[in-house]
């Protein structure tokens, strides 16, 4: 059973639990059951219920296929306490539910968790200042009279030529070919690019509900692009703020077992699990989780990206997301990905747990220690694990300096550096690109945009596919068959006729051969 899709907004993780419990509710198949010499009608068995909502969970795209057994029972056992369903005696409040055939139905009460609301004089006030922190990017000493207000990389190209001609007429004389820039609206200038990035990767029309401005720093940004080593990984100048030396010695150790296992190293019977064991406790005892918890909201968000077709999205977000984290934070995550991923795909890596695999154990131990509420979430351990899969399977990408955004900035800044060239030749006066307020829309339009804009990334994804030249012809025909079967008609639109799907393989469509045609035998009337 496929997500219904939750829209990206605050308090995403209570809107994901109601997904949850709904669809439990209105899915799980009830029966009549005999306990004790004695009938229950509209029931079911814990044991039923795992199977369900296992399958439940690991068809649903905000979870995906990683989720356990075990975390399924967890997430019934919180179902219990949350009064989502009852004991067939009408009890609950406890986590008092197993695998085994104990009875439980459903309440009368509905399940669904009440949405806080924020005060509207609140946000009003979190729109206006941030509002206000834009204008500053702009208004530089000697731009402030005549820089307009900015507040979107929306062009106006009908204003150009009036704002043109009301600057020749108000002092010609002033221009001149060099602004001076401070160091503060350098900062202004990171935090304004790589939020309008996030919001046009994201594809929503504002991030308020996201982010708030002031939580993205960008001395944070800018340390951590310039700061790394040949790997991509963040160096810190304070080596107070970085892992000890114990942590560091032992992730190397089996980070690149069994090579590391020298001499040096005891050989007892175990020493890779009483390692494990001790990075597991370090990262466990932090603080906070690595993600932190004022970017809880965030990537809780960016987790319903995380589709197949849209798994593009999901890495340019989550690249520029992480970018935000303090450097400390973000070298920590770099090291662990890297750590947990090797040992997941290291065939020589010896058992560290008696009944879950490498990859499971990794997922299962550290999730919570990259991402987690700082108020207890019900779903947290799943949206957790979740996020960590999608990390492991794409932190090279995920976790590098992207070159776009360093391009970005700087061509930003030298139009505020250059501000208004004069050219001696003809005297024509080239302003800055003006900035125009974003038009407000319809609900229906954003619809309408929306589904427009889905349509071009699935386009772009059908092209991918086709393009890659690195994909067996096998595994080519399958994921285009696939795709025909999810979205057919864009597929028609691309392959309009057989012919032309054919020429993609090199394939002459093939026309079955004429049956060879025997002319009728002419029988004879018996007549004469």
């Amino acid at each position: 059973m496929e997500s219904r899709g939750v829209p990206p907004g605050p308090y995403r993780a209570t809107k994901l639990w109601n997904e949850v419990t709904t669809s439990f509710r209105t899915g799980m198949p009830l029966r009549k059951h005999r306990q004790h010499f004695k009938k229950y009608g509209n029931c079911f068995t814990a044991g039923e219920a795992v199977d369900w909502l296992y399958d439940l969970l690991r068809n649903n795209s905000n979870f995906g296929p990683e989720v356990t057994r075990q975390q399924t029972i967890q997430l019934l056992r919180k179902f219990l306490k949350n009064h989502v369903i009852e004991d067939i005696k009408g009890r609950w409040g406890s986590e008092n539910l197993d695998d085994n055939n104990q009875l439980f139905r459903f309440p009368t009460t509905s399940p669904l968790k009440a949405l806080p609301r924020r005060h509207p004089e609140l946000r009003k006030n979190s729109i206006e200042n941030f509002s206000k922190d834009k204008d500053s990017i702009f208004k530089l000493r000697n731009l402030s009279r005549r820089t307009p207000k900015k507040h979107g990389l929306h062009f106006s190209q009908e204003n150009t030529e009036k704002i043109k001609h009301e600057i020749i007429n108000e002092d010609q004389e002033n221009l001149v070919d060099n602004r001076e820039i401070s160091q503060e609206d350098v900062e202004e200038v990171w935090r304004y690019i790589i939020l309008i990035y996030l919001q046009t990767i994201l594809g929503v029309p504002s991030l308020e509900e996201v982010i708030n401005p002031r939580q993205v720093i960008p001395q944070y940004i800018m340390y951590n692009m310039a700061n790394t080593s040949k790997h991509g990984v963040v160096v810190l100048q304070d080596k107070s703020d970085d892992l000890p030396h114990w942590v560091l010695s032992a992730m190397k150790c089996l980070a690149n077992w069994p090579r590391s296992n020298d001499m040096n190293n005891p050989t007892y019977a175990g020493f890779e699990r009483d390692v494990f064991r001790t990075i597991a406790d370090y990262f466990l005892g932090l603080p906070e989780p690595l993600l932190t918890f004022e970017y809880y909201e965030l990537f809780v968000n960016i987790l319903g990206l995380l589709q197949p077709h849209l798994e593009r999205v999901a890495i340019d977000a989550l690249q520029l997301c992480c970018l935000l984290l303090p450097p400390p934070n973000r070298r920590k995550l770099q090291l662990l990905m890297r750590m947990i991923s090797r040992m997941s795909q290291n065939v020589d890596m010896p058992k560290l747990h008696d009944a879950m695999g490498t990859r499971s154990l990794m997922i299962h131990t550290f999730s919570r220690c990259v991402l987690c509420c700082a108020e207890e979430v019900d779903l947290d351990e799943l949206l957790a694990a979740r996020l960590v899969s999608f990390l492991m399977d794409h932190h090279h990408e995920i976790l590098q300096v992207p070159s776009y955004l360093q391009t970005a900035v700087e061509k930003h800044l030298d139009y505020l550096k250059k501000g208004h060239i004069k050219n001696p030749e003809d005297g024509e006066i080239a302003p800055l690109p003006i900035y125009s307020y974003c038009k407000q829309i319809s609900a229906q339009e954003f619809d309408e945009q929306k589904v427009s804009t889905s349509q071009a990334a699935i386009a772009e994804l059908l092209e991918t596919i086709i393009k890659n030249k690195s994909l067996p012809l096998k595994e080519k025909r399958r994921k285009l068959k696939q795709f025909q079967k999810e979205y057919p008609l864009i597929y028609q639109k691309r392959f309009p006729t057989t012919e032309s799907e054919a020429a993609l393989f090199g394939d002459k469509p093939t026309i079955k051969q004429p049956m060879l045609i025997l002319r009728k035998p002419k029988f004879r009337s018996l007549r004469y």
